[in-house]
């Protein structure tokens, strides 16, 4: 086979693999992990039930990919962020809160809230690789916060902001919609804003 037919065929392999992780996180994050089939998650990119197990092993496979997935994207745009040259500690801050509501609400952004309301299905054995993922995310927050703190920018102790500040916005996951039914809505830009003003402590001058 020519390398550039190889090519192709892997080419095509790793996209319709990307596809079942999209659709699953997408019907995971509707119906939640046990209310979701593989039959479901085949449909909806068009394939035969039994075809996703081409790509993956089983349903919790796919679970596991998609949390990947969700912390791979979290990492690029907090990184981002980051590395980021000549921002202050309280500029980065809102910055990676603004980031943060992104990846839980922006379109196609099913991944992280799949990682929290399915943890509990993940089997032990697929959870380390989701705690390391995680643990370079929240430390590159800690960073922040930490310098924060050192500012006085914060009161409270740096580890349990950090804890209490990533547990709020992850909360927003259950109720916020950017137009509620009969209300005004709140635009991501404006409740990141908000979450920040929150949270930061004014310096006395």
């Amino acid at each position: 086979m020519a390398a550039s037919a190889r090519t192709n065929i892997r080419g095509s392999n790793d996209n319709r693999r990307g596809d079942l992780v999209r659709a699953a996180a997408q019907l995971f994050r509707q119906k939640g992990f046990d209310g979701t089939t593989i039959r479901d998650i085949a449909g909806a990119v068009g394939m035969r039930s039994g075809s996703p197990f081409y790509h993956f092993a089983s349903k919790h496979e796919l679970l596991l990919a998609v949390m990947e997935e969700g912390l791979r994207v979290g990492l690029e745009r907090t990184r981002a962020v980051v590395d980021e040259p000549g921002l202050g500690a309280v500029e980065r801050f809102r910055r990676l809160v603004r980031a943060h509501f992104g990846i839980l609400h922006e379109t196609g952004s099913d991944f992280i809230p799949v990682m929290l309301y399915d943890w509990r299905s993940l089997p032990p054995q697929h959870r380390r690789r989701i705690v390391e993922l995680k643990d370079r995310y929240d430390a590159i927050w800690q960073d922040t916060i930490d310098a924060l703190h050192a500012e006085g920018r914060l009161a409270a102790d740096a580890h349990v902001a950090r804890l209490m500040i990533l547990g709020a916005i992850n909360y927003s996951a259950t109720w916020y919609r950017s137009r509620p039914r009969g209300r005004r809505g709140v635009d991501l830009d404006t409740l990141a804003a908000e979450t920040s003003a929150l949270f930061l402590r004014e310096v006395p001058r």
